[in-house]
């Protein structure tokens, strides 16, 4: 076996593989198990555990009665979103993955100085209602999702 200060220090990539062992979870029967690990995915745990967090952010686009078009900046909440258009100045936001988290999830938005009056409401596990003084309320809007551990 080579001495580990033998090997060339390199710039880490992405897609590179890190060996590591997956530990299992206490009281189960599994086993440790030896695996590779892509470093974007050690630096993505890395990134939810030091925040304390996971986000879905992404700027909002509307306009009359269609459903709000995401243009998704970051989700390490996973899953996908989907945006529906509900009535009047009322839009929801739905996640697969039933990422929002009761009591833990907070909503940040803005309605871009046009209109006042943008709210939120964590409705369930996986709805969240967004409301606005009126349709197109919400033209160009920054929107996050903040799901605390």
């Amino acid at each position: 076996m080579a001495n580990i200060t033998a090997y060339p220090t390199g710039t880490v990539k992405a897609d590179d593989l890190i060996l590591g062992t997956s530990v299992p979870m206490a009281n189960t029967a599994d086993v440790a198990v030896t695996q590779n690990f892509t470093a974007s995915s050690i630096a993505a745990l890395a990134s939810v555990s030091a925040l304390g967090y996971k986000s879905y952010t992404a700027i909002i686009s509307q306009t009359g009665t269609a459903a709000p078009v995401a243009t998704v900046l970051q989700n390490t909440i996973g899953g996908t979103f989907t945006w529906g258009y509900t009535s009047v100045g009322v839009y929801t936001v739905t996640s697969s993955s039933s990422g929002f988290t009761a009591n833990k999830t907070i909503v940040f938005t803005n309605d871009s100085d046009r209109l006042h009056g943008v709210g939120w409401i964590a409705n369930s596990n996986s709805l969240v209602t967004i409301t606005a003084a009126q349709d197109s309320g919400i033209a160009t809007c920054a929107f996050e999702v903040r799901v605390y551990s």
